[in-house]
């Protein structure tokens, strides 16, 4: 289930994740993305079309062409493709969809969503793709471990 983010976001940042413990200087096509997170080749490949427009990710047209991260990824954090896809309006506007939520005027969570805004936007704008090499090798790994457990059992 979506909390924060859109499924459109979900998956760019997956997918950006994804390219960033991939070999540099190589393209991926969306299929092959798509194939390996268990995601939507078409919505992936327009996601990834609109992250070309930010900069965040390059791509080559063409038969040996595909995806790749156009920065290092010391440089991306997760708050630009938040950014590039949903925009910022989350982290400004009440979660409840009150009108005029404020600290003089708080919806019911106004305080405590309030401290997690703060904290989710500092740990999205402060950590790099880089830094989350391992846990995203990890996760990629398991996943496809996940549905070839499932394919086998049916």
């Amino acid at each position: 289930m979506t909390v924060i983010f859109s499924k459109k976001c979900e998956i760019a940042i997956q997918s950006v994740l994804y390219l960033s413990i991939k070999e540099k200087n190589k393209y991926y096509k969306s299929s092959e993305i798509s194939k390996e997170l268990h995601l939507s080749a078409a919505f992936v490949s327009k996601i990834l079309q609109t992250l070309t427009a930010t900069g965040i990710v390059g791509s080559k047209r063409g038969k040996v062409g595909g995806f790749f991260l156009a920065k290092e990824p010391s440089e991306i954090t997760l708050i630009q493709i938040v950014k590039a896809i949903d925009g910022l309006d989350i982290f400004h506007k009440c979660v409840l969809g009150f009108p005029g939520c404020s600290p003089d005027n708080p919806c019911p969570v106004h305080t405590k969503w309030g401290y997690l805004r703060e904290e989710t936007f500092k740990m999205l704008s402060h950590q790099t793709l880089d830094e989350l090499k391992p846990v995203t090798e990890n996760k990629i790994k398991a996943i496809q471990d996940m549905f070839l457990k499932k394919d086998k059992n049916n």
